[in-house]
Order: C-alpha cells, then structure tokens, then sequence
C-alpha cells in the first residue's frame, strides 16, 4: 500500500487523508488548550452567564449543536444559536447582558460571523473562539481564543477541523463543569479516534451507492453529526440527505420513509441514542433501507465511550466511509462543483 492508496486499494483522497490525521490534531489541541480551558472555566464560574449564544455557519454550526446539548445537559445554561443575518444584513443591536458568545469557525473571515461575534461583544457578552486559522479577524475580537490546531485542510470538505471542534468544545464544557468524568474520558479520546478511523463502515458504501434521498438521524448529543453527515452527503456525493433528530423525524418528514428510502441512524450508548434505535427499527419494518451505527446493535460497528464522546468517535468511522462513496459515486470529494474551502457570507 502505498501512502496515496486506501487500506481496500482506492486511491486515498486528500478528505480521507486529512480526517485520518484528526487524532493527532486533537491531541495537540487538547494539550495545547490545557490553560485556556481552565481561565474560560474560572471566569464562568466566577461569573455564570445568563445563556450562551453561538455563532458559526456550516460544520462549525453542526459543532454549535454539540455545543447547545452539551452546554445545557452539563450546565444547565440555555444555549441558541445566533441567526448572523440580524447583525450583518439587519444592523439590529443585542441587548446587554451578561452572556458567552461560543464563535466556532475554521477560516475566522466571514464578514456577517464578525458582525455578529462584534454585536455580541458590545452587548457585553463574553467572546470565546474557536479557530482554526491562525491571525483571523475573529481572534481580534474574541476575549480567549481556542486554536484548534487542526491545521491546513486543502480538500473542500472540513473534516479534522470539525472534530477539533467538538473536541475543544467538550473540552471547554468539563472544564467548565468541573466533570472528572468527561475530563477522563477526553484524555481517551486521540487513541479512540485513531480505532475508530480503521473501522469498517464498507456496507454502507453498497448501500448508499445508488441512493438519491436519504435521512441521517441521531438525538441528543448525536444530533450535531447528523447534520454534519447530512451535509457531507450532499457537498462530497450529490446526494440529497436531511439531517433530523429521531424525535423530530416524527413531526411530519417521517411520512415520507418507506420502501427503497435510505436512512443512517448514529446511536450510542445514552438514552437519547435509545430513540434513535426506535425510529431506525420503525423505518426498517416499514420497507426502508436502514444503517444503524452503534456500540449496543448496530449494522456499522462504533466504539463505546462517555456518551459525550461516542459522536466525536461516530463521526470519524462516518468520514473515511463518506470520501469511498463518493468515489463509487464517480465524484470527488476534494472539489465538489461550485463550492470554495472558505465561504464568506454577508
């Protein structure tokens, strides 16, 4: 095997490459992090805010739904997720409070993101970002930056960047916590993501291959993959796939499942993930074609971990299946047509 050739002889793309090197990303983030983590978490408990606002587009608003669970489950402090367009487009001011604004964004320059971070930030809110890029204007007007240290990613579709997120988002929460638990559990987690990278997720390569509408669900904590999976469906296969929580799958869209229809469900070990199993059975009675990925019953084998955790470790196995289905769809998924690596919305 050469170092441009996959473990099952295809040639390796420059996604699968990169999300092969999040574990070490990670580890270097989680070390290097180490006293920022810990000066967010005293000036949080020193004065807790009355809620969390998120600001990010893309995967790093899929990692601002970890967040939100995460956040809420662990703190109890409501979290919500900025609508950009009411700073960039609106000029609408905030109203003062005291809050933490969680910014998450790969490249730091989206001009309607800066807006809002700077509307945040003069409300006097608490500005917390999460970058990957190095010198961005988002680090100018944040109070703590955490680099994610993922390094260039040179394909389209973020992937180490995207895991670095979430892990320095739960990072940031057990420290703010003060949970031993999920502390233990993320010092775990480069070793869990160099395992789970090596798993074989091929069945759902045949699958998914000629699928044209898919679901990808999850719950709770899970839920943020789900739309990450959702979206690398579409940008990396041109495959039309809805990412939906498996309670909220049965307010309506769950109408349309039946026979022939595709669903990945991303499971785990928590209660949340129980559902998760409940919707996925109910779709494979009903004629469906159904993925479950999980540690307790899955199709897709997964890694238990702290509950927390299992996403991060989904998500990985989810990436090298998602860059060989690209191929046998005959695309590529370092550059899909009509998208750019950094986006810069108004």
């Amino acid at each position: 095997m050469t170092p441009n050739t996959a473990p099952d002889g295809r040639r390796q793309t420059l996604m699968e490459r990169e999300a092969g090197e999040a574990a070490a990303a990670v580890a270097t983030m989680l070390a290097a992090n180490r006293a920022a983590f810990a000066a967010v978490a005293r000036r949080l408990r020193a004065s807790p805010p009355a809620a969390v606002v998120t600001c990010a587009r893309g995967s790093s608003d899929h990692a601002a739904t970890y967040a939100k669970y995460l956040i809420e489950t662990m703190t109890g402090t409501p979290t919500a997720s900025a609508a950009l367009s009411i700073a960039s487009l609106y000029d609408a001011p905030a109203v003062s409070g005291n809050r933490l604004c969680l910014a998450i964004s790969q490249s730091g320059k989206s001009p309607d993101l800066l807006a809002a971070v700077a509307q945040q930030r003069d409300a006097g809110a608490f500005v917390v970002a999460l970058v990957n890029s190095g010198g961005s204007p988002l680090a100018d007007l944040a109070d703590i930056v955490i680099p994610l240290s993922a390094g260039v990613e040179h394909s389209v579709a973020a992937t180490k960047s995207y895991i670095a997120s979430l892990a320095a988002i739960a990072a940031l929460v057990a420290a703010w916590a003060d949970d031993a638990a999920l502390e233990e559990a993320l010092a775990a987690l480069p070793a869990g993501l160099a395992q789970a990278f090596t798993l074989d997720w091929s069945p759902a390569v045949a699958a998914f291959r000629g699928a044209t509408n898919l679901f990808v669900l999850g719950r709770g904590y899970g839920l943020g993959i789900a739309q990450e999976a959702a979206l690398k469906f579409k940008e990396t296969s041109a495959l039309h796939a809805e990412g939906f929580s498996a309670a909220e799958v049965r307010h309506g869209p769950m109408a349309i499942v039946g026979d022939a229809f595709h669903v990945l469900a991303f499971g785990g070990t928590d209660r949340a993930a129980a559902s998760v199993r409940d919707a996925a059975a109910e779709f494979r009675a009903r004629g469906a074609a159904v993925l479950l990925a999980d540690p307790v019953e899955g199709d897709l084998p997964a890694i238990p971990a702290h509950p927390a955790i299992e996403p991060i470790l989904l998500i990985q196995s989810f990436y090298r299946m998602a860059s060989a289905l690209a191929q046998a769809r005959g695309c590529n998924p370092d550059s899909p047509p009509h998208l750019n690596k950094v986006t810069e919305t108004l």
